[in-house]
């Protein structure tokens, strides 16, 4: 009897130390804003099980103060936050231990928004207007670009922040465009409001191609095989997306009141086409062909390496 006691006990604390072993692990992933359609990857991942099955135990939280996530990050205090490509050239060049580790939207979101039955017919049309933003810096550069591109200058118009009141600023007639809207929600609420707009598409108008959210991690601390499983659970589910519209779009807006309603939807089904196929891949030259666009605005001083902006984490 003391024999087989021995034996069980021995058996109780090896399976003890293999479920420790095998415990997920914890990965807390701070968004950009709070939950919308633009998140759907992270969302369908969670709910479809598929973090789970990875070994992973993820906590999505959305900030209180949308600039905070990637500082928080550098500072050691999340795994993972949801940013955006320009803004990721800006902090690693000011010294932040950032670097993009996957990509959540593959494509510009951003765009330059006009009333579609206004009198803006082009860009060349603004010279003289009021034009309004929400972020200065990296939006007055691609502002400046679309507005080069048809013969323009960025003195030639007046610039107000609307503090992210952006379609409401341009359906009000407080500015004749905006700078930063996003194509697959500010177009929706302007129609839905029967106030129709029109964008002008950043990567038509001069602007290189960039990605528009993108997930950054500690350079310095990275774990890069929680990493990999990451990317791949979003993947999978990415992979749902486009395979089920419908049903991905009822267990997205499930989790939440609040994304069910038809701005929402449409949303989804604008964003569906955006989403990174593989979210662990990047494209070197696309990375530096935004900095030497960003260098020549002024915006970054110094040529970083790619390698240091960029991390394909599933690399072997």
């Amino acid at each position: 009897m003391r024999k087989f006691l021995l034996a069980a006990s021995v058996a109780m604390t090896s399976l003890m130390t293999v479920s420790m072993a095998q415990a997920a692990d914890e990965v807390k992933v701070l968004l950009d804003w709070f939950v919308n359609p633009d998140h759907g990857p992270l969302i369908i991942a969670q709910e479809k099980g598929y973090f789970a099955d990875a070994g992973l135990d993820v906590e999505i939280i959305a900030p209180a103060d949308p600039s905070a996530p990637p500082k928080l990050v550098a500072a050691g205090q999340a795994d993972l936050a949801v940013s955006y490509q320009p803004q990721l050239h800006l902090q690693v060049s000011e010294g932040l231990p950032l670097a993009r580790v996957g990509t959540l939207v593959a494509t510009p979101l951003s765009c330059l928004l006009v009333l579609k039955d206004g009198p803006i017919k082009t860009p060349a049309d603004l010279k003289g207007k009021k034009i309004g933003y929400s972020v200065a810096g990296v939006e007055e550069a691609l502002l400046g670009t679309v507005l080069n591109t048809h013969g323009v200058k960025l003195d030639d118009v007046e610039l107000i922040n609307v503090n992210f009141s952006l379609s409401p600023a341009l359906m009000s007639g407080q500015v004749d465009a905006v700078i930063g809207a996003f194509r697959n929600f500010e177009l929706n609420q302007m129609d839905i409001e029967n106030e129709p707009g029109r964008c002008f598409y950043l990567e038509e108008e001069g602007v290189p191609a960039y990605d528009e959210l993108i997930y950054v991690a500690n350079a310095e601390t990275m774990d890069k095989a929680m990493l990999a499983k990451f990317m791949k659970a979003t993947e999978l589910a990415t992979q749902y997306i486009i395979n089920n519209p419908k049903e991905s779009w009822e267990l997205f807006s499930g989790t939440s009141k609040e994304l069910q309603n038809e701005l929402n939807r449409r949303a989804w089904l604008d964003t569906i086409p955006r989403f990174a196929l593989r979210p662990a891949a990047f494209d070197a030259g696309r990375y530096q062909a935004f900095q030497s666009f960003l260098m020549k605005s002024g915006l970054v001083k110094e040529e970083q390496p790619v390698s240091k902006l960029a991390v394909d984490v599933s690399a072997k």
